[in-house]
């Protein structure tokens, strides 16, 4: 946790500049941050419970139309 002597403050890292300075005096506190090359995306867990609900609710329309037909 970056502090500032001349402030007399602990600051959250994300609330700096993004050249990592004090945001009320300028005084360079931290290294700035590294650019992230590649975010990481969503978990492969999260992206089957995505497909396995596509799966389902594709399947309860095919469903839906039978029942739909033979009632008509």
């Amino acid at each position: 946790m970056p502090h500032c002597d001349t402030c007399n403050r602990f600051y959250n890292p994300n609330t700096l500049l993004p050249d990592g300075a004090c945001p009320t005096c300028g005084r360079v506190l931290a290294e700035p941050p590294e650019p992230e090359a590649g975010k990481a995306g969503a978990p492969w867990h999260f992206k089957l419970i995505v497909a396995i609900t596509v799966v389902y609710l594709g399947f309860r329309l095919v469903q839906g139309l039978v029942w739909m037909a033979q009632h008509l």
